[in-house]
């Protein structure tokens, strides 16, 4: 059975480094967009264009009647200086694939080319949806408005790289059951006190100090209000406030994200953080203005759709290869659960750490890569997939 899938290797890797080279940040994506046209252009496959973004959906309809099912792919790199020396490095200075979109692209692309060999005895029709946006949040909701999952009856996606470990074994698939991953939502909170002179704190409000406090007391929610069972994130990951080491600045401003794995702990997060900001810089004579940017809630698969995920990875590769089971959910968040809160679907994992070649680096790290030997795994369970929906 694997030897149908020997000669997919090589087009899923021209097709990764070639996209690794032109990355692209948010939900306009150019070059990416054209270059995804071309390739769905010379496989004779039509699809729709995005109104809104650079999202493209591509439909390959069977033969015969039947269900649809869709794979999607995240597009949008990093604004990321690559640290790596390959031959096939950014070709745009300061942004990175460092998430694997270039290889979820590229493993999709594979799997168009590999259905267009049976479509002749499909029963049923596949839309591969190539969406933007996703570090963003906002590309899976778009796509959502562009009607790309409208009546389909199944959805599935893929996330390579060490995202569920880096000791996972490279190669091995995971398709868990129920919750797999975090919600993710982006707090800002703008902290206002009154400008001075370094050497006179006393005629003004620092607002420095404040967001000091203010960054100290957001961590007690985790550690005294919520169980030391409950999963939960809280993280500061930017403040900016000052121009001058002897001037009090008039505010500060303080970003950071929320993760959860269900949501009522999400929306109590996101609360708490108003209440104590707004009432910490109230205390010391400041003003607090907050705003949520509401990401996505947590990934939930559909149990039968899992297993399904799982069988057909396990007809293909082996029992040994796929599992159900993972130690804990992961805490990165995704926005492919938008689409798993309307239509039934299961989001894999895919393991491409292997520390003999140096790909058991983290997400979102400027040495980030994977280890390419695996792509065609990816593609060839999308088509193990769809074959046991939609081949009689």
């Amino acid at each position: 059975m694997i030897q149908q899938y020997s000669g997919i290797q090589a087009y899923i890797l021209r097709i990764r480094r070639r996209l690794h080279q032109i990355p692209e940040i948010g939900l306009n994506l150019p070059k990416t967009a054209s270059f995804i046209q071309r390739e769905l252009e010379a496989l004779q496959i039509p699809y729709v264009l995005s109104e809104r973004d650079s999202g493209i959906m591509a439909v390959i309809k069977g033969d015969y009647p039947g269900k649809t099912v869709a794979f999607r792919a995240d597009m949008d790199a990093l604004q990321l200086e690559e640290e790596n020396t390959v031959d096939y490095c950014s070709l745009h200075k300061g942004y990175m694939h460092a998430c694997g979109h270039d290889a979820h692209m590229a493993m999709l692309l594979g799997t168009a080319r590999l259905l267009m060999t049976w479509r002749h005895s499909m029963h049923g029709t596949v839309r591969l949806i190539f969406q933007p946006g996703e570090e963003t949040a906002r590309g899976a909701a778009l796509a959502i408005q562009d009607g790309f999952v409208d009546r389909v009856d199944a959805i599935f996606g893929l996330h390579i790289g060490t995202l569920f470990g880096k000791e996972i074994p490279c190669g091995q698939f995971v398709a868990a059951r129920g919750c797999c991953m975090a919600s993710y939502d982006h707090f800002i909170l703008k902290v206002k006190g009154k400008s001075c002179h370094g050497s006179n704190p006393e005629k003004g409000i620092d607002p420095i100090q404040i967001a000091a406090h203010m960054i100290l007391a957001l961590q007690t929610i985790q550690t005294r209000e919520l169980s030391g069972t409950t999963a939960s994130v809280i993280t500061v990951g930017k403040v900016t406030g000052g121009f001058e080491y002897n001037v009090i600045p008039d505010e500060v401003l303080i970003e950071g994200t929320t993760r959860a794995l269900n949501e009522e702990v999400r929306v109590y997060l996101a609360e708490r953080i108003r209440q104590i900001a707004e009432a910490t810089a109230q205390t010391f004579g400041g003003t607090c203005e907050t705003k949520i940017l509401w990401g996505a809630p947590p990934v939930v698969n559909d149990l039968r759709m899992a297993r399904l995920a799982a069988d057909a990875i396990a007809e293909l590769l082996g029992e040994e290869k796929v599992s159900m089971e993972m130690e804990a959910p992961c805490m990165a968040g995704e926005d492919f659960a938008n689409y798993l809160g309307r239509v039934p679907g299961a989001f894999l994992y895919l393991s491409s750490s292997n520390p003999r070649k140096g790909t058991d680096r983290p997400h979102h790290s400027s040495g980030f890569n994977i280890d390419e030997e695996v792509l065609w795994e990816g593609a060839a369970a999308f088509d193990r997939i769809a074959r046991k929906m939609l081949q009689r």
